[in-house]
Parts: structure tokens; C-alpha cells; sequence
């Protein structure tokens, strides 16, 4: 086992039952992701990426294949040990960034400390820390509805972060903003992963996002169809 690795797969494949027809989602997918890389993962829809995604983040099981996650072997964990990682290991960021719309942003990076049982005073400290972060610390006590797309999308990032974890996955964490505040969330994650270490794996269909990332990994009909570094020269320099 390569310590540098925090993420290995080997011959993942996931299918499923559409009536009478197997669809196969993932096809034999081999991907070694090191600790502190910035990661995107592009491809048309149906090409296997969300699938691909779900299965990282321990939210699904593949059909077949293997998945060591920092060394665990994660491919035949039960539902209980799933959560359990998923908890104290990954932070997830979504398109639709899941808030509560009713509960303002402290009490809404505060929901995954109050699931791991963590003190009312430690998580209020967590979450304003996390809430800082993503240059939101004069906002705590806005709502969403209060909040522009971009900034709740900040909030959604704040959550993932409040827990700690090694890496951040992110589904289409830009699909619903428009370009300048795409912009800020990518240079936001792009600040994590350089100051803090944070592994970070996105998905996105945006060209000009991905080249954000240090690496491009892109899927067609459930197989890795390129994976290629970044050029440092065409990652856009934005102001951090």
C-alpha cells in the first residue's frame, strides 16, 4: 500500500436493472487519488461520474472491483461502517446545497457536529471557524433566502469543512451560480487544498472549472477516458 494515497480503486464496476435490461454505470474503473490533490472528474451525463462520486464517497457500494479509502478496504463495509467514515473522514458539497431553509447559516454548518455528539460551545467555536473560512463571518446568522446562491453555496462548504475531514467531494458544486461567484467557490476550494491540506475531488461538465484543479479525470460510458495533469500555466489565477 502507497501511503500517498488516499484513494485507490481498482476495476470498480456498478451495475444496475433498468426493467429487463443491465445497465452498467462503471466499467472497470482504476483511479489512485494522492493526499492533497485537487481533482476534477468531467464527463457528459450518463458517462458514469455522479455514479463514480457516490461510490467514493461511501454513499454506495460497487457491484464489483476494489476500494481502499486511506488504506481501508471500504468495497464490502456494511451500512453502520459506511456512516461511520463518511462522518469523520469526508465532507460533501452538492449543487443544490442542501440547506435548511428555515435555520440560518451558524445552526446549519452546526447540523454535523450535533449528529457526532459534539458539545453546544465546541460546535458554535467549530462552526464559526469553518463560517470564517469561506469569508463568511459577518453573515452567521442570515438565512438562506438572505443569502445570495454563491454564499449559501459558502455555508454548504462551511458544513463540509466544520467536521474536519481529510477530503471534500463536491457534485456540480458550481451548476447553479453564475461565473463570478463559480469563480470565488473554485478559488475558496483552491485555498483549502493549499493551506489546509484538504484532499478535494469535484465533479463538474464545466471545462473552465476543471482546469481549476490539478488534475482532469474524464469518464465516457462508465471508463476513464483521459486523466492528465493540469498545466500549472493554464490554472486561472485567481485572487485568493
Amino acid at each position: 500500500m502507497n501511503n500517498n494515497l488516499v484513494i485507490e480503486t481498482k476495476n470498480l464496476t456498478n451495475t444496475y436493472e433498468m426493467g429487463q435490461i443491465e445497465v452498467r454505470a462503471l466499467c472497470e474503473v482504476s483511479l489512485d487519488v494522492r493526499r492533497g490533490e485537487l481533482v476534477s472528474i468531467m464527463g457528459s451525463s450518463g458517462s458514469g461520474k455522479s455514479t463514480l462520486m457516490n461510490i467514493l464517497g461511501c454513499l454506495d457500494q460497487p457491484t464489483a472491483g476494489e476500494y481502499r479509502l486511506a488504506g481501508v478496504d471500504v468495497s464490502q463495509l456494511d451500512d453502520n461502517q459506511l456512516a461511520e467514515i463518511r462522518g469523520k473522514q469526508i465532507g460533501f458539497v452538492f449543487q443544490t446545497f442542501n440547506l435548511l431553509p428555515r435555520t440560518d447559516a451558524l445552526s446549519n454548518v452546526e447540523l454535523p457536529l450535533i449528529y457526532n455528539g459534539v458539545r453546544r460551545r465546541k460546535r458554535r467555536e467549530l462552526s464559526i471557524t469553518a463560517l470564517e473560512m469561506v469569508g463568511l463571518g459577518d453573515r452567521l446568522h442570515h438565512k438562506p433566502n438572505e443569502l445570495s446562491g454563491g454564499q449559501q453555496q459558502r455555508v454548504a462548504i462551511a458544513r463540509a469543512l466544520v467536521s474536519q475531514p481529510a477530503i471534500i467531494m463536491a457534485d456540480e458544486p458550481t451548476g447553479n451560480l453564475d461565473s463570478k461567484s463559480s469563480e470565488e467557490i473554485m478559488t475558496i476550494f483552491r485555498r483549502l487544498n493549499e493551506e489546509q491540506g484538504i484532499t478535494i475531488i469535484l465533479v463538474t461538465h464545466e471545462s473552465d472549472i476543471a482546469e481549476h484543479t490539478q488534475r482532469i479525470v474524464r469518464l465516457a460510458d462508465g471508463r476513464v477516458i483521459e486523466d492528465r495533469a493540469v498545466s500549472q500555466s493554464r490554472i486561472p489565477q485567481s485572487p485568493i
